[in-house]
């Protein structure tokens, strides 16, 4: 899956990007994660659950140091965390069932959506 000249550093490059996005808004590691890992030669489906994987550990060293530093409290996120978990594991069922191009069409909405609504309001 080599595609470019210096793959350490675009790998490098990219991560630090997907990070530095994530922890700045909260979320939209992954939506540049996917394209990436398209780019770098893997399937809808694939670069979709490897973002996820991606930004596991991201999205967990954020949370911390938010934390850690008072700016979110744990009982201000726990409404969320039951049915983001029950959210997940449907996300995780429909992935399997889904068409690569429907899920290429969903995302592309998703990205679409937010970036008009980031606009706009």
């Amino acid at each position: 899956m080599k595609l470019f000249k210096n793959q350490k550093i675009f790998n490098a490059a990219s991560g630090l990007l997907i990070g530095a996005v994530n922890g700045l808004m909260g979320a939209g590691g992954g939506m540049l994660a996917v394209p990436i890992l398209k780019k770098m030669g893997m399937e809808q489906k694939q670069a979709h659950t490897n973002a996820v994987a991606v930004i596991l550990p991201i999205t967990v060293l954020s949370s911390i140091l938010y934390l850690v530093k008072g700016y979110v409290t744990f009982s201000d996120a726990l409404p969320f965390i039951p049915a983001g978990v029950v959210g997940s594991l449907i996300g995780t069922w429909v992935i399997k069932k889904i068409s690569p191009l429907w899920l290429k069409r969903i995302f592309g909405c998703f990205i679409i959506y937010a970036g008009v609504r980031l606009l706009l309001k």
